[in-house]
């Protein structure tokens, strides 16, 4: 099968999901050929079976902004055309979702059927696509794909709350782990050099927006600290980093508090560490909190979108309200309070996580694509 996968190269969710899937529809032996204006950030192996494909935009005087999904649109004729491409799979409903649309149209024009899968990920509906300037073509986009996915049951009822769209049917496939490439590794040393006195390794990942609450983060791990010698392990960069400096200082956890900027290898950091924390006042589904229960993180965070969907309370580690610091403070002190409550939650998170193994998740979306091939024949 030829597929093409149109996404954002970002560390993002949505495009880390759609390189992985990607990756992994490769291996199982499909031409996966990604759409974008950079090589997504995770396709860094080499396989006979991926091709990449940049989007370029031309500037002109007349444009203050580049029409970039015009140019997208445009691409995505010429590569369903060049590459005979059996069908689109676009991620994020914002450009992605319109701009193949408008490609499938086009080709109708011309007696070549291409179906097109969107998947929706979280802030393309929760925040940018219920903006009323974009909710339009949105919905519209969501009514004319062939077939709608969204990562978590909590997205696809928002998708009906805030768009019209109530004739679609959406299908819940969730985010999925590659245990095959992602998982615990054996990096005691790296422990030692960061917590040479055995101190507790909490550990935080986002793109530091204030709907990720990196501040209640730092408040968190302030009362940890406050009972049990810790350190935490802040991954990721963003508007919100300098905030979250001076609420180090002014809390009196500098000294503690790790900022170690973008990382690609986070499994080695997830690895030696033993607490994720994920208090977001919005997740559609919570990616960096399964890749941490992947390598045995327990995680606390709070209940807000599909988190409690993946995250499961009282066992994989809690979930709280958002913005209830003291009770993500007192669980995580029940966590960590032994040797063997944390053995056991470890333990948990790891079983939870296996749950989202793409060996799950994958053949949800091949049946997807051979339903649609079906029904072009």
């Amino acid at each position: 099968m030829k597929i093409g996968i149109v996404c954002y190269p970002t560390f993002g969710g949505s495009g880390v999901v759609a390189t992985e899937l990607g990756k992994a529809l490769a291996d199982r032996g499909h031409q996966v050929h990604f759409i974008s204006y950079n090589q997504p950030a995770r396709i860094d192996i080499f396989n006979s079976n991926l091709f990449y494909h940049e989007v370029n935009v031309s500037t002109y005087p007349l444009f203050d902004y580049p029409p970039y999904e015009t140019s997208l649109a445009s691409q995505l004729v010429n590569i369903v055309k060049n590459e005979k491409l059996d069908v689109l799979h676009v991620h994020y409903a914002i450009p992605h979702a319109s701009a193949a649309i408008f490609a499938k149209q086009i080709l109708a024009d011309e007696n070549i059927h291409i179906p097109v899968v969107t998947t929706l990920h979280g802030t393309d509906i929760t925040l940018v696509g219920k903006d009323p300037l974009y909710e339009p073509v949105v919905s519209y986009s969501i009514k004319q794909s062939d077939v709608v996915t969204a990562v978590s049951e909590s997205l696809k009822q928002d998708t009906y709350k805030h768009f019209h769209v109530e004739c679609k049917e959406i299908k819940v496939i969730p985010n999925f782990i590659d245990f095959k490439k992602f998982s615990k590794l054996k990096k005691e040393h790296f422990k030692k050099l960061i917590a040479p006195n055995n101190e507790f390794l909490i550990v935080h990942t986002s793109n530091f927006r204030k709907v990720k609450r990196v501040d209640d983060v730092v408040k968190v791990f302030a009362g940890i600290l406050a009972q049990q010698p810790a350190k935490l392990l802040l991954i990721g960069d963003g508007p919100e980093r300098t905030n979250i400096e001076h609420l180090s200082k002014e809390l009196n956890v500098q000294e503690s508090v790790m900022f170690l900027g973008k990382q690609e290898a986070i499994d080695e950091i997830l690895s030696v560490s033993d607490l994720f924390l994920l208090p977001s006042e919005n997740e559609s589904f919570g990616l960096a909190a399964l890749e941490a229960m992947a390598c045995e993180v327990p995680v606390v965070s709070s209940n807000a979108g599909g988190i409690g969907e993946m995250n499961l309370n009282g066992f994989s580690g809690y979930t709280l309200d958002v913005g209830d610091v003291e009770g993500m403070i007192e669980k995580s002190l029940e966590i960590l309070k032994s040797a063997e409550s944390l053995a056991q939650f470890k333990q948990n998170a790891f079983a939870q996580a296996k749950k989202f193994d793409i060996e799950n998740i994958l053949p949800m979306y091949e049946e997807i694509y051979t339903s649609l091939l079906i029904k072009k024949v």
